[in-house]
């Protein structure tokens, strides 16, 4: 009886074959929106991560050969997981605008004492911040924004091939979207921001006109209201904001992978 007998050749090809798309797909589950947070196991995702490299293994460029316990193949799988996290990493920005929006909002009414524990994130966020975040991640499931994800992902083992080396130029990009992510925040909210500081400047005109009026105990509960109610009247418009940041974000996301 004869024994299946396996060359270090066949064996470093299976491991390059399925190893190497399996780390940058775990990367990018690990670090992007909705499945990268806590409310997915760790577990899950690896499923996950494994389930999809099954897919889309048969249909990828031929993988470099690789000594399975060499030091090139430990630094193919570090490049590897710096590309899967840069990726999701954009991703993610796109999610935090909406937060730090609610952030500025929830300041500005008097509402930034009224925060909860993020599940996602695990830290205490503005209220009004975490319903954002969940409309955005609603919005995001709905239009198949995580189709898109997994599209450039797997286009990006051609565009990025494995081996091909990080380019330096993804980090500045990546860094230089920080901005964004506060600009396109203030976008969001310059209308609530504007109707909030007519009220306070017309509290402040109460104030001037009736000194003896304590507008301590009436502006506070009242600028919580109108802003809710500001707030309220703004979301109206929110697949309007969400469209144009959302493409944005996902076409900045093909062009860190270098995908069509």
């Amino acid at each position: 009886m004869s024994l299946l007998a396996l060359t270090d050749a066949q064996i470093g090809t299976w491991v390059a074959t399925f190893m190497l798309p399996l780390f940058r797909i775990a990367a990018v589950l690990m670090t992007m929106p909705i499945i990268g947070t806590t409310l997915v196991s760790t577990r899950i995702r690896l499923y996950f991560a494994l389930a999809i490299t099954v897919v889309v293994v048969p249909g990828l460029p031929p993988m470099p050969e690789v000594n399975a316990l060499d030091l090139s193949a430990l630094l193919l799988v570090a490049e590897q997981v710096i590309i899967g996290a840069l990726l999701g990493f954009s991703l993610q920005l796109f999610f935090q605008a909406f937060v730090v929006a609610g952030q500025i909002v929830a300041i500005q009414m008097g509402m930034g004492f009224a925060s909860m524990v993020d599940p996602t994130n695990g830290v205490s966020v503005a209220v009004i911040g975490q319903f954002l975040t969940m409309l955005v991640t609603l919005l995001f499931l709905a239009m198949n924004g995580h189709l898109v994800v997994f599209e450039v992902l797997t286009e990006s083992f051609t565009t990025l091939p494995v081996g091909g080396g990080i380019l330096v130029n993804s980090f500045w990009e990546v860094a230089g979207k920080l901005g964004w992510v506060l600009g396109a925040a203030l976008m969001l909210v310059l209308p609530a921001i504007t109707a909030l500081l007519v009220v306070n400047v017309a509290f402040g005109v109460m104030t001037r006109a009736a000194p003896q009026l304590n507008i301590f105990s009436i502006g506070f509960p009242l600028t919580m209201v109108l802003g809710l109610v500001i707030f309220w009247f703004g979301l109206a418009d929110i697949l309007n904001q969400y469209q144009p940041l959302a493409v944005e974000a996902l076409q900045f996301l093909r062009e860190l992978a270098r995908a069509r």
